[in-house]
């Protein structure tokens, strides 16, 4: 998946974890930035200077890292076969009745269309309609949850809860989903009989189910990954968490309307369990749920201008979406460069960042294509300033940390720091990462390209025959000679 299912701190940082920074943060140079327009609608112009060579280097990268059509192509269609049919299989299973209702929900970056480099990794979450109302029990500062049914049932979700019949097992469910998986792939093949489908080794915190496409050939690389996410709905009607029931601050930026709208949608918990060493009881862990905000993020990220028009025509495009691909570039190349030492870095925090920059950097007039090298620029910044501050909230769950110590360690934080610094003293160099050729469809010649191979091939064999004959006859000349002048 995107990152997001790193393990997050839910618990708040002492006050002597994150030391304060004596420079502006990111609102505070904001507002400053805003204070000094001149009028309304006038661009924000900041105090950064930029090598014609650097701005050459960010824009021609973030042209690099759009997909190919045809790869996108191949890949989508792939995934949604087996999208479809898997959902078919489920529907008609009449042993596990729970799963029949379900129903797929696209999310992560490729629906997003923040995917970098090849269309090799897609997210789905399946969703399962809880039955009646939930009691949600916090279990670690608003994230992670126990989920008990408000009265006893005896629908189909009965067959996954602990033995007080309660309790909603997660364990139970993300096993069931590996059963019914596995089930499937035993009649299901692949339209394309070069390729196959492989479930992944079943990870102790990931609340996916882990399918790669590989060559049929044995041992054949991965070409795709697909994460299968059990997703379980809680009726809008309840509505959402207390810890969370605000909604994310984006009036500025999206406005109140767009506000009420997500705090309106529909809640979603996932099978991920609560890992850490300190947990007070280790059943609540084992079994909880994790809420999930992967539907609001692509909500948020497919809309996500300050005025409707954003985006709809090439006269109002922006640069956000590209510098967030910008910066997943970066963190991919900084965690091939050190993958010890940043072990604990992910995509999810430079995504976090992203959200909390475009929601105090809300103008679009801030974000114009042409300045894409002074926007990603200042958005890095901004990665460098919680880093070096040891804090990152998480956008939807502020009493969550990010950087807390307890999930990524003072050392590798202070190594982060150093790192980004050394790249924007050395102009960027791994936001280009060093990336493989692309395991996608391998492009088969049409006959006309075959023809004209064959034809190319038949005149180089001609070539070199009459090469060997044009060398052979003074080999053989000087040969005679030397064996006349022996004699």
């Amino acid at each position: 998946m995107d990152g997001e299912d790193r393990e997050l701190s839910l618990r708040e940082d002492s006050p002597t974890e994150a030391t304060p920074s004596p420079r502006l943060n990111q609102r505070q140079r904001v507002q400053q930035q805003q204070s000094s327009k001149t009028g309304e609608g006038s661009t924000v112009e900041e105090s950064v200077s930029i090598s014609p060579q650097l701005t050459k280097w960010i824009k021609d990268n973030a042209e690099d890292l759009k997909i190919r059509q045809g790869d996108r192509s191949w890949a989508a269609g792939v995934v949604n076969d087996f999208r479809e049919n898997l959902l078919k299989f489920l529907r008609s299973s009449s042993d596990q009745p729970f799963f029949q209702t379900a129903e797929f929900l696209t999310t992560g970056s490729y629906f997003e269309k923040v995917k970098i480099h090849s269309a090799d990794e897609f997210d789905m979450m399946l969703k399962l309609q809880a039955p009646s109302r939930l009691i949600m029990t916090e279990l670690d500062h608003g994230l992670f949850y126990r989920l008990d049914l408000n009265r006893a049932t005896r629908s189909p979700i009965q067959a996954f809860l602990l033995e007080n019949e309660r309790t909603l097992s997660s364990s139970k469910v993300l096993s069931e989903m590996y059963r019914l998986v596995r089930k499937f792939l035993k009649t299901y093949k692949v339209p394309d009989s070069r390729y196959r489908w492989e479930v992944n080794r079943k990870l102790p915190y990931s609340p996916a189910v882990t399918l790669s496409l590989c060559r049929t050939e044995d041992n054949s690389e991965e070409i795709i990954s697909v994460d299968v996410v059990p997703a379980l709905e809680v009726h809008s009607s309840q509505g959402w968490p207390l810890a969370v029931r605000n909604g994310p601050d984006v009036n500025d930026w999206l406005g109140k309307k767009v506000r009420q709208e997500i705090k309106s949608l529909p809640c979603y918990f996932v099978p991920k369990r609560l890992k850490g060493r300190n947990q007070g009881n280790k059943e609540e862990a084992k079994e909880s749920w994790r809420i999930s905000f992967s539907l609001i993020e692509k909500k948020i990220i497919t809309s996500h201008g300050n005025t409707k028009t954003c985006c709809e025509s090439n006269a109002t495009k922006c640069c956000r979406k590209q510098c967030l691909m910008l910066l997943k570039s970066l963190i991919e190349g900084l965690k091939q460069r050190f993958p010890k030492e940043l072990d604990d870095l992910c995509s999810y925090h430079g995504k976090t960042v992203f959200l909390h920059t475009l929601s105090i950097r809300f103008n679009d007039s801030m974000w114009t294509p042409q300045q894409l090298p002074v926007c990603f620029l200042h958005l890095l910044g901004c990665l460098e300033d919680h880093a070096r501050r040891g804090s990152l909230p998480h956008f939807f769950v502020s009493k969550c940390n990010l950087f807390s110590t307890k999930v990524f360690p003072r050392r590798a934080l202070a190594f982060l720091v150093n790192a980004l610094e050394e790249q924007r003293r050395q102009n960027l160099p791994l936001l280009k990462p060093p990336a493989p050729e692309s395991p996608l469809k391998p492009v088969t010649p049409s006959s006309e390209q075959s023809s004209l191979l064959t034809a190319v091939h038949s005149l180089d064999t001609v070539f070199m025959n009459k090469m060997v004959v044009v060398f052979a006859v003074p080999l053989f000349a000087v040969a005679l000679a030397c064996a006349l002048f022996l004699m």
